[in-house]
């Protein structure tokens, strides 16, 4: 038996915040976004590379407050790159773990918690 790819839901409340974040400072892509009719709840899929998430408004999704790992292979790139967009809710830095991780952390603006993580090659 193979399990396959994991893609985490995670609960969003404002579609302009919503995109200003994954899309403006993240730099994630739409690949699709679906609505049961106009006014109803969004539900949609943003993806960066291999990296998928799925980000709904249904109150039955999720609950807000999650806390994502997405491994990088570049965790210096990536911070230069949030650095240099200078988005105004967050700075994230490089935080270095004892268990021999590099990491970066942001919440979204409905306080869920994604962290960009690489291994530490001398640890």
């Amino acid at each position: 038996m193979k399990l396959g790819t994991v893609t985490p839901i995670l609960r969003i409340f404002d579609e302009a915040k919503t995109r200003e974040f994954y899309l403006g400072f993240l730099g994630f892509m739409v690949d699709w976004e679906h609505r049961f009719e106009p006014g109803l709840p969004l539900y949609l899929q943003v993806s960066r590379g291999a990296c998928v998430l799925h980000l709904s408004e249904h109150h039955g999704d999720c609950c807000p407050g999650a806390a994502l790992r997405i491994d990088v292979d570049d965790i210096d790139a990536l911070h230069a790159e949030l650095a240099g967009k200078q988005y105004g809710y967050a700075r994230p830095g490089i935080d270095d773990t004892p268990w021999g991780s590099r990491e970066v952390s942001v919440k979204d603006p409905f306080g869920n918690r994604l962290t960009f993580t690489q291994a530490d090659a001398a640890a």
